[in-house]
């Protein structure tokens, strides 16, 4: 794990109390090794992040390892492209699996060998009734299941289909292997489950070798007793597939300490969010969005994109905690842990996103001076940068009304205010085009004011910031909110889609500092008043993009500190 990762183990939530207490009584002869399994089949987004977390969390607070482990074990839906963009997110986020990276795959000899072995203990048998025949058989929670007839079939049998279907002799959904449970478990997993199917598709990894692939629930036991895993988390949809983890290992004879244990915790949701991978991968196909790395996804690689830092996923992770409660978060909990990192780290530097000139009637033509900004003043070490002051200058067109109402203190005519880093300056007057529209303003300064404030201590209760005309750069700014209107899409039977927030991305034409032009993809800045901003990858020299990482309101925050 990477040395800058926090030390989570602050207080002790109730799988950390556990692993504490396996480390004190020896029950893995002191080993902690954990593991996390994702599915090349689409990309990691935040919710992965609570459990990449916890997986490589736990291990390092007690001196252990964590596996990365692809479970690979559906060649229909999986690919190198997740796989490579799997490990860059797990690394994005701040941990190193080193040498510990695993497939599923690379057991699948292995796991065969399991499948026959349960053969002959006559703990499986192959089964050829059709998908619509078993939903008939397997009964419901309210009626118990019947025998399939292929459960009546000899271990020689049994063994021979087996070899058959390895062999591909037998068309896909033709047959399948089943362990032999109870077709009366109330739990309706352990009711003789499919533990190998035929499925004739390419591995992204292994070709055409293989025509039947392990079930995910008889594959996930057998990967962690093979690389011996003594811990292994899951989120709680998981808990009721336990009993038939539990029976996979006890069936084939592993023990403790030799065998792992399955712990389940609350997943991580997000109001405003879908964490789905069915309906992410709909908005992708379908073009909802532009692509997994769309800076409105919840995908680890939109918000890279978008400019999240990584410490504050990790610090979100913590603030959550692990429970056995599942919940839903409010999304402007990460804006606040947002914040709260680049406060300290980012730079400030001036923009205006709707830009209106301004005349200093005053000032001389052609004349300009340079004066003097902090680059951050979180931070005393960042220094300040030189601006440059004109007679030309653009501002934001809301600071400026021609009729304000009562309580606003930003510029009007006949009004003063305060330019950032800058001078006092006056609305002398607004230029009005045909439409109605505001097109310029013509005001005047005050030079005794250069840094801010008056010597004859007047003050003004309004400050803007500008850029000036001779330097500053025309830039792309994507505005992005919200992707949903509501907090919780696709409930009550409504069809998510239909709540997509249309204002989830707006493009407007700002103009930036010159210095922002420079600046290379991921870098993020706070624009003074506006909010942080990342410079996209699609940006040029001749045409800097910039990305809206999040406002500078912070409603977590607001709320939390109401009434104190």
């Amino acid at each position: 794990m990477s040395e800058n990762i926090e030390n989570t183990n602050e207080s002790l939530d109730f799988i950390r109390e556990m692993v504490a207490e396996d480390m004190k009584s020896g029950k893995f002869g002191g080993r902690v090794v954990t593991r996390f399994p994702p599915e090349p089949n689409g990309y990691l987004h935040i919710g992965h992040a609570k459990a990449i977390c916890l997986d490589f969390g736990v291990a390092a607070e007690n001196n252990g390892v964590c596996h990365l482990r692809f479970d690979d074990t559906n060649p229909t839906k999986e690919d190198s492209e997740f796989e490579e963009s799997i490990k860059n997110d797990v690394r994005w986020l701040g941990f190193d699996f080193g040498e510990h990276l695993y497939y599923a795959s690379d057991y699948f000899e292995r796991m065969y060998e399991c499948a026959v072995e349960l053969i002959r203990r006559g703990k499986a048998y192959v089964c050829d009734l059709s998908a619509e025949e078993w939903d008939n058989y397997r009964g419901n929670l309210g009626t118990p299941g019947r025998e399939s007839p292929g459960r009546s079939r000899t271990v020689e049998e049994n063994l021979d289909l087996f070899t058959r279907m390895r062999n591909g002799e037998f068309e896909d959904g033709a047959m399948v292997l089943r362990a032999r449970i109870d077709m009366a478990s109330p739990n309706i997993n352990m009711r003789d489950p499919v533990i190998y199917r035929i499925r004739r598709a390419r591995h992204f990894r292994h070709g055409d070798k293989w025509c039947i692939y392990p079930m995910y629930d008889f594959a996930h036991p057998l990967e962690d007793a093979f690389e011996g895993v003594t811990h292994s988390f899951c989120t709680l949809e998981f808990e009721i597939h336990r009993p038939l983890y539990d029976w996979v290992l006890d069936s084939l004879g592993y023990r403790f300490p030799d065998r792992p244990r399955q712990t389940e915790f609350s997943r991580l949701n997000l109001t405003y969010t879908v964490m789905s991978k069915r309906k992410l991968l709909q908005l992708v196909k379908e073009n909802h969005v532009k692509g997994w790395d769309d800076p409105r996804m919840p995908t680890l690689s939109g918000m890279r994109r978008r400019g999240i830092p990584a410490a504050a996923i990790r610090r979100l992770c913590r603030m959550v905690g692990v429970t056995k409660f599942d919940g839903t978060t409010d999304v402007a909990l990460l804006e606040h842990c947002i914040r709260e990192e680049l406060n300290t780290t980012a730079p400030r530097r001036l923009a205006v996103l709707d830009p209106l000139k301004v005349t200093i009637l005053n000032y001389p033509e052609g004349g300009v001076e340079p004066l003097d900004a902090v680059n951050n003043p979180e931070d005393p070490a960042a220094g300040s940068r030189k601006l440059t002051f004109s007679r030309e200058l653009y501002i934001d067109r809301a600071d400026f009304m021609l009729e304000p109402p009562k309580g606003y203190f930003r510029l009007a005519p006949g009004r003063e205010v305060r330019l950032r880093y800058g001078y006092f300056i006056k609305c002398e007057e607004a230029v009005i085009d045909a439409d109605g529209k505001v097109t310029e303003l013509k005001c005047t300064f005050d030079p005794a004011t250069r840094g801010g404030s008056a010597p004859d201590g007047r003050k003004v209760k309004g400050t803007i910031q500008w850029v000036s005309a001779t330097d500053s750069v025309a830039a792309e700014l994507r505005l992005y909110d919200r992707l949903f209107t509501v907090e919780q899409p696709g409930t009550d039977g409504v069809d998510f889609l239909t709540q997509l927030n249309p204002a989830s991305c707006r493009t407007v034409e700002g103009r930036l500092e010159p210095s922002l032009a420079t600046l290379t993809a991921g870098t993020t800045v706070q624009f003074e008043r506006i909010g942080y901003f990342t410079v996209d990858p699609d940006t040029t020299a001749d045409h800097p993009v910039f990305n809206r990482t999040v406002t500078l309101k912070d409603s977590w925050n607001t709320r939390q500190n109401a009434g104190k």
